[in-house]
């Protein structure tokens, strides 16, 4: 298989197949990076409306994009219908107070394909021919209230009568070094109509900021060779050549374009600036016709080759590229071997992905090759060292002192120059290392190496707080998010080989690793040292009754079931790694053996609830965060997926690896035998206890068999979590009880809320109040699967709940997969798919129905994508759901 040969070629270091990717973010404006305000307000400081005119710090960004993987040299495609009152080169969004649900990117555009070397990328994106609505855009979306849907796009209108051009770029490794691509303009309406598009490639602005570590202390150049041929010259990369295809009908004042990439210090500050040639001149020279604002001598820092397109109604127009290394010496750049090229690689592409998932039906691989698509495509290079950033350039004015105390001042050690996987390019262009987690589970089916290096780097020291924190997320890196790191090294550990053949070194980097953050968990998480844990709100944002990152209105201290239930997952993979490597090395049992007895004491915490200090509620059997005072405590009776997480921290033992660990054997002997008093508590069974079926199988869980069954009523009851497309994060119960709290004369209340959030609370553009999250359904299903293996036939529930109808536990995983996967499926009557809610579109028009968005969640009661709409990442999970209801 070629794909994978490259795979192994680039693993090996014999050929740089990764050098060149979909690096370039699509929203570097508006990021806590740039932000050199004095208030933090990084939303204003450097808005869209400043970003065509000011080059960017920290680094770049563009249209359907590529750039080799520091981000050195930049390629995008910009565009012009004749009618705006902007040039093209960047997605249009609100910011986060701008939107009535918090930040949102308003273009229409979709990923495609990809190949993980990148050796095939295919994007997507609809251009209207009628002028962009910006103002309309932003004034709707300001008058909405929370009750009322976002403002989109299509709703404007201006894609009626298929006024719009598609925009596919398409790119093609002929080598590591040669990047051939083809951009296709379609003209989608009825009449023949007219639009300028620059194909576009840049420098990053590296040498205006008096930095020293970007490898380079001169400024690079770009200088015209011929009509359509440049040469770009960088110190640390090889002399490039980029051509561009001329065209000889069909298009009017083809020619290349030349500027710098620097900061338009006239129309920004109203300072004068040492050149006249600046990041918006191919605005100024399109736009608005100002033929001054580009270099006549033909050099600079930044290239565009201008065509203006008149296309009949149906037709289309391709503009061919190739940036390539100057050694190479190509003659012919669009001969035939042009085409060729893209022909094998989107033939290796589909053979690639059709290897992979050899028992999945064509729609279901449509499903899966755009998850991968935005999945691959959503790796940016991410730029950001916070010391440079808190203190300054010294060739510039200096920041505001206040920075110095404030937002991530104490991350002073982070160091962050990769490619990272983001959740999404647009609305979460910096990564989240709970999300990355997930990210790295569907990426180990394709690119193993990728996968495990990605949760490696996070556990470095340039990442990774010396006190054993792992970074959050740029606006706070001491957010606490889920520990699930280690979940996922220890799934990618065990998803990219067979056994005997893993990657046992990978493990021991990771787990060595690991244990800091567990310990920084146990010393700053648990406050009280009774081995219950407040994480703060756990990436779950408004889910509690009270903001969880902040003192409580009630005075005393809450409790998590979700936190203390995410630190038994932990303890418990821990254990898992430990008994693993114990396996090879007898060094490692000891390790076993502490997360084996710290998990037994979270667990016991947990399910202490005769003697009231327990997050388990006898009353009505299901887990709940506690209010905590010097005299008393109150649940907080709200059945939400933080009642469902301690399901998560399972772990069957087989007897055979069991008895291969003699030290671990005698511990556990010894607490079966000597802590009697802990067994209605603890899930600690052997082959015999309760049930004959586990072949000699060890369970070590939170709930006991008693509890689970009850946990598993509640969450396949339809008129609790179960959903008809998946596990809703709040009960459904709370839409006609919702939980009421009165404090000092203010309410505190949780309501069933499907889809987007109304509240305020974290921005409004993240709700975890009912809606459908692929993360926490993925878990779900892991874990049913976990318990059948130990239970098996003796353990059946009805699914749903009252139906009658009972299932394994494998099944009813299985059941929730599928569920899932009705997202994104097209109704076979009506052509709808769920994600897609009402919109017709993409329900009967060609040129849409075929296309699909993945959303950050889902409603719970219709399945319609919201929030971030292309998180393709936490959900390209899905593929993992469609292999399990694909292969019995």
């Amino acid at each position: 298989m070629a794909e994978a040969k490259r795979l192994k070629e680039d693993m090996e270091r014999k050929q740089n197949w990764k050098r060149w990717g979909p690096y370039l973010s699509e929203r570097q404006w508006g990021t806590v990076r740039e932000d050199y305000s004095e208030d933090g307000s990084c939303w204003s400081y450097l808005s869209h409306d400043d970003s065509r005119a000011r080059a960017y710090r920290w680094g770049e960004d563009g249209l359907l994009g590529y750039c080799d993987r520091q981000c050195r040299l930049c390629f995008s495609v910009a565009l012009w219908n004749g009618k705006d009152p902007i040039l093209k080169e960047r997605l249009f969004g609100l910011t986060g107070p701008e939107g009535n649900h918090g930040e949102d990117v308003k273009e229409n555009y979709y990923y495609l394909d990809s190949t993980p070397t990148h050796s095939y990328m295919k994007a997507l994106y609809k251009y209207p021919q009628n002028e962009y609505p910006y103002g309309k855009i932003v004034e709707e979306n300001r008058n909405r209230g929370l009750d009322v849907l976002e403002y989109e796009l299509e709703d404007t209108g201006v894609f009626d009568s298929n006024k719009y051009w598609d925009v596919t770029a398409e790119y093609a490794k002929n080598a590591p070094q040669d990047i051939l691509c083809k951009i296709t303009v379609s003209n989608r309406g009825k009449e023949t109509a007219t639009v300028h598009v620059l194909p576009t490639l840049w420098y990053r602005n590296t040498w205006i900021w008096g930095c020293t570590h970007e490898g380079c202390t001169m400024k690079p150049s770009i200088k015209g060779l011929t009509s359509n041929k440049v040469r770009c010259k960088h110190e640390s990369l090889e002399t490039m050549i980029w051509e561009v295809e001329e065209l000889t009908s069909n298009a009017a004042d083809s020619q290349l374009l030349f500027t710098e990439n620097e900061t338009n210090m006239v129309k920004l500050f109203d300072q004068e600036h040492y050149t006249n040639y600046t990041k918006d001149a191919f605005h100024r020279f399109v736009v608005n016709g100002d033929h001054s604002a580009v270099d006549p001598k033909k050099r600079g820092t930044k290239v565009a080759a201008h065509y203006v397109l008149t296309i009949p109604a149906g037709g289309s127009v391709i503009l061919k590229s190739r940036l390539y290394d100057e050694s190479l010496s190509i003659s012919d750049a669009f001969g035939p071997c042009f085409n060729d090229t893209f022909k094998l690689r989107k033939i290796e592409s589909n053979q690639f992905y059709g290897e992979i998932f050899p028992h999945v039906k064509n729609e279901h691989l449509n499903i899966v090759k755009q998850a991968y698509g935005g999945l691959l495509w959503s790796k940016q290079f991410y730029h950001y060292i916070v010391e440079d950033w808190l203190r300054g350039d010294k060739e510039q004015v200096s920041p505001p002192k206040a920075r110095l105390c404030g937002r991530n001042h104490e991350w002073k050690h982070l160091f962050n120059r990769d490619v990272v996987s983001m959740p999404d390019k647009w609305e979460y262009p910096w990564y989240a290392s709970w999300d990355l987690a997930f990210h790295m589970i569907p990426m180990c089916k394709v690119d193993a190496e990728f996968a495990k290096n990605q949760l490696l780097l996070f556990l470095r020291e340039w990442y990774m707080s010396p006190s054993g924190q792992i970074p959050a997320y740029e606006f706070a890196f001491d957010d606490v998010n889920p520990p699930v790191h280690a979940w996922s090294v220890y799934r990618v550990y065990k998803l990219t080989a067979p056994k005997g053949q893993r990657d046992q070194l990978f493990l021991k980097r990771c787990f060595q690793k690991l244990i800091l953050n567990f310990t920084w968990w146990v010393n700053r998480k648990d406050p009280g040292g009774k081995n219950i844990f407040s994480g703060g709100f756990l990436g779950l944002d408004n889910i509690g009754v009270f903001d969880r990152s902040k003192p409580l209105p009630t005075g005393g201290h809450l409790e998590q079931a979700d936190g203390t239930a995410w630190m038994a997952f932990f303890c418990v993979v821990m254990l898992d790694i430990a008994l693993e490597l114990s396996l090879h090395d007898p060094s490692y049992e000891d390790m076993a053996s502490k997360f084996f007895e710290h998990f037994v004491m979270i667990v016991d915490a947990m399910n202490s609830a005769g003697n009231g200090e327990g997050l388990w509620d006898e009353k009505d059997g299901f887990y709940y965060d506690v209010l905590r005072f010097d005299d008393h405590a109150q649940p907080l009776r709200v059945r939400s997926m933080v009642g469902l997480i301690p399901l998560y921290a399972c772990l069957v033992l087989d007897h055979e690896n069991f008895f291969n660990l003699p030290g671990f054997k005698k511990r556990t002997d010894w607490f079966l035998k000597n802590r009697k008093d802990l067994e209605s508590r603890i899930t600690f069974m052997q082959e015999g206890d309760q049930c004959k079926s586990h072949q000699g199988r060890i369970l070590l869980a939170i709930p006991t068999k008693d509890q689970l069954c009850s946990l598993l009523k509640y969450l396949l009851d339809e008129n609790e979590f179960l959903s008809p497309y998946g596990i809703r994060s709040l009960s459904k119960v709370h839409k006609d009880e919702p939980f009421v709290m009165w404090v000092g004369g203010s309410e505190h209340r949780v309501d069933y809320v499907p889809g987007e959030s109304n509240t305020y609370l974290f921005g409004g553009n993240s709700n975890w109040r009912g809606p459908i999250w692929l993360c926490v359904n993925y878990l779900i299903i892991e874990a049913l699967e976990r318990y059948d293996y130990f239970y098996g036939d003796s353990l059946k529930i009805e699914c749903p709940t009252g139906s009658g109808n009972k299932m394994r536990l494998k099944d009813v995983a299985k059941e929730i997969s599928r569920r899932l996967v009705l997202l994104f499926e097209p109704d076979p009557v009506t052509g709808k798919r769920p994600c897609h809610g009402n919109n017709d579109q993409y329900a009967k028009d060609e040129f849409w129905k075929d296309l699909i968005l993945f959303y950050e969640y889902f409603h719970a009661d219709s399945g319609r994508g919201c929030g971030a709409s292309h998180q393709t990442g936490w959900t390209a999970v899905i593929v993992n759901c469609i292999e399990r209801i694909s292969t019995g």
